[in-house]
């Protein structure tokens, strides 16, 4: 039999447990908020570091762009280009050109020479060395190359991948002797 003392005192004891749940919850939420807001601002920060560094290599570069523009004004005597120096066409820039001594070599030539008419198939390849035919590893081969490769590479992968295939395995009994030792042993 529950006495009215007993009973209030009960209520109580939950009144108070429940006030301390709300308690936990509400510090929870707020221990929640306060971390958002430091993770917030540890990423403002970083991304000011980021600001920073950035400003602080623009600053270096422009400073040594303006070093290099005192080397060039005094030491080695460049100039940026004038407008009036730009060519608008390439026969501005043939005239440009100066006439061919009488000792210069002569310029380098490129020349194709079409030894076979427009209907003939083309010549096969030799070699330079020796002059003896050559001949291409995918013209002989039977499979197209692309596939050779496609399947070497897969070949590859599959032995380079850190999965395997699962490898069942049959696990047999253990002789009756051991198993009366075993549980002798689970019994001490």
């Amino acid at each position: 039999m529950i006495t009215p003392g007993s009973r209030i005192r009960q209520m109580g004891w939950v009144a108070v447990l429940a006030a301390c749940v709300a308690l936990f919850a509400l510090l929870s939420f707020q221990v929640q908020t306060v971390r958002s807001e430091v993770l917030l601002a540890e990423r403002e920060i970083i991304g000011l570091e980021r600001e920073v560094q950035m400003l602080e290599t623009e600053f270096q570069t422009r400073a040594s762009q303006r070093q290099l523009a005192e080397w060039n004004a005094v030491e080695l005597g460049y100039q940026a280009p004038r407008a009036d120096q730009y060519l608008d066409n390439e026969r501005q820039l043939a005239s440009l050109g100066v006439p061919v001594g009488p000792n210069a070599p002569s310029p380098i030539r490129v020349a194709r020479a079409n030894l076979a008419g427009p209907d003939a198939e083309p010549r096969e390849m030799v070699s330079p060395i020796t002059g003896a035919p050559v001949t291409l590893a995918s013209l002989d081969a039977e499979e197209d190359a692309g596939a050779v490769f496609t399947e070497a590479f897969g070949d590859f992968l599959i032995e380079a991948s850190p999965i395997r295939p699962a490898r069942a395995q049959g696990t047999s009994a253990p002789p009756p002797g051991n198993v009366a030792l075993m549980s002798a042993e689970i019994s001490q």
